[in-house]
């Protein structure tokens, strides 16, 4: 089953986000989470397997540049996390499905997506998921 999360929810999205997003601790992300879904810009989708909370997508509308897109607003998928015994069920492309859906009806007429360059799993899951690849980049810093 799968479920948008409000604000009530935002500690069970961090404890399946910590998973992902491990260099922030469950605290940083409950407080990200229930800041992001207090807006109107914003969805997270929880999918629960025999009443125990599994998986998540998180997508927003952006308008700011989307790359390869050339509309306004774009849906985007933000992250997308199942526990590790479901995957390669279908569960990821559902939840994938219902971000699309929420920005069909928030008038998108695109949905974008990004991913590390080594994380060939995520990459594997965009091209299988009907996602065209439009560009890499490398990013630079240092210090001044």
């Amino acid at each position: 089953m799968i479920v948008q999360a409000g604000a009530k929810d935002a500690a069970t999205v961090a404890k399946l986000a910590v998973n992902m997003w491990s260099t922030h601790t469950v605290t940083e992300l409950t407080a990200d989470f229930e800041q992001l879904l207090a807006g109107k810009n914003a969805a997270v989708f929880l999918l629960y397997v025999e009443e125990k909370a599994v998986g998540f997508a998180q997508c927003q509308l952006r308008t700011d540049y989307v790359e390869g897109t050339q509309s306004s607003p774009v849906g985007y998928l933000e992250g997308v996390y199942i526990e590790k015994a479901l995957r390669s069920q279908g569960y990821g492309r559902l939840l994938l499905r219902t971000c699309e859906q929420w920005a069909k009806e928030r008038g998108c007429k695109e949905f974008a997506s990004d991913c590390e360059m080594n994380n060939t799993q995520s990459l594997a899951f965009h091209l299988h998921s009907g996602f065209d690849e439009v560009n890499r980049i490398i990013c630079f810093a240092k210090k001044l």
